[in-house]
């Protein structure tokens, strides 16, 4: 048997951010129509250092097929070790046979982004020209990319607890692809909030990052960082204000402090989350309706991101010859 290798910088060369973006469409809208297996991930906890995760999904519209490892270790950073490790195994859904093995962790980072492209694509107001960034990591980049693959935008902001690294990742990324040279490391965090168009968070905070209160009509919101139910990025005043769309209704109920938080308070109800963004995919719900209404998008990362974007990966790997082919 044999197995295809792909590093890091093959993932980089074989998922482009404008194709992921249309991988996670489709995926969300396989998830939401009933075509897709994607049993809740399992979950092993190390006490004070980080988690390891489990997630198989099945796209039986496009036969993807892939399991995930992942592991998020938020105490890697006091050891310039990256937050998030990850390998994804692709599948033959033909035969069964293993096909290839990914670097996850570039992968994780790219399908992450794309799902806030594709939200940011359906939910934002065609006209937003600024963006906000909460973050200044691996997750934080591919946010700001995909925003910009979505949107003309010509202002960004970043905000960030280390402000070497937001100031390096200011550098690195002003003027890369279609993200503007215009890119500046906040000072005054809620003057940037009450300018924003988008707002992304990309953090490991257990508290709200942002008050809701200073958010202007008509806003949308990526949160991507809470994985947990103890971790809450966005406040309770952003979700009360907010159209709510989620990647997975039954993962956000399982795993969003962000939403789970408010719910056991009583603060909303279980029908304040509007619809998966699958549903806005296919039509079967509308998405923003009307230039004012504030959206929030609550991804906390589903299998089927994998799969897809390892199904693309893998396609246009084997098309540009990329990566390691071993015999097992």
């Amino acid at each position: 048997m044999k197995l295809r290798l792909l590093s890091a910088t093959d993932v980089v060369q074989a998922l482009p951010m404008a194709e992921a973006i249309e991988g996670m469409k489709g995926a969300y809208a396989q998830l939401s129509t009933g075509q897709a297996t994607m049993p809740l991930r399992s979950r092993i906890d190390v006490p004070g250092k980080g988690s390891s995760l489990v997630m198989p999904a099945y796209l039986a519209e496009n036969g993807a097929l892939a399991v995930k490892v992942v592991s998020v270790f938020p105490q890697n950073t006091a050891v310039e070790m990256p937050i998030i490790h990850a390998l994804v195994l692709v599948v033959d859904s033909t035969t069964g046979r293993p096909q290839a093995l990914l670097e996850g962790g570039t992968l994780t980072a790219i399908r992450t982004g794309a799902a806030s492209g594709a939200a940011t694509d359906l939910l934002a107001r065609p006209d937003a020209t600024s963006v906000l960034i909460f973050g200044s990591g691996v997750q934080a980049r591919t946010q700001l990319e995909a925003v910009c693959t979505v949107r003309e935008i010509k202002k960004v902001h970043i905000v960030s607890l280390d402000r070497q690294q937001a100031e390096e990742f200011a550098a690195e990324m002003a003027g890369k692809g279609p993200i503007p040279t215009a890119i500046s490391v906040a000072e005054h965090v809620d003057m940037v909030v009450a300018e924003a168009d988008i707002i992304c968070t990309a953090t490991t905070s257990s508290t709200p990052v942002f008050d809701g209160r200073l958010i202007k009509p008509g806003t949308h919101i990526n949160g991507v960082g809470s994985f947990t139910p103890e971790m809450q990025e966005v406040d309770l005043v952003t979700v009360q204000r907010a159209l709510v769309v989620v990647d997975s209704r039954t993962a956000v109920l399982a795993e969003a402090g962000d939403l789970i938080i408010p719910l056991e308070n009583g603060d909303i109800n279980e029908d304040h989350i509007f619809a998966e963004l699958g549903e806005v995919v296919s039509g079967y719900l509308p998405g923003r309706e009307s230039q004012d209404q504030i959206t929030f998008f609550k991804s906390v990362g589903v299998a089927v991101q994998d799969a897809a974007a390892a199904s693309i990966t893998l396609k246009n790997a084997l098309n540009q010859d990329l990566g390691t082919t071993i015999s097992l």
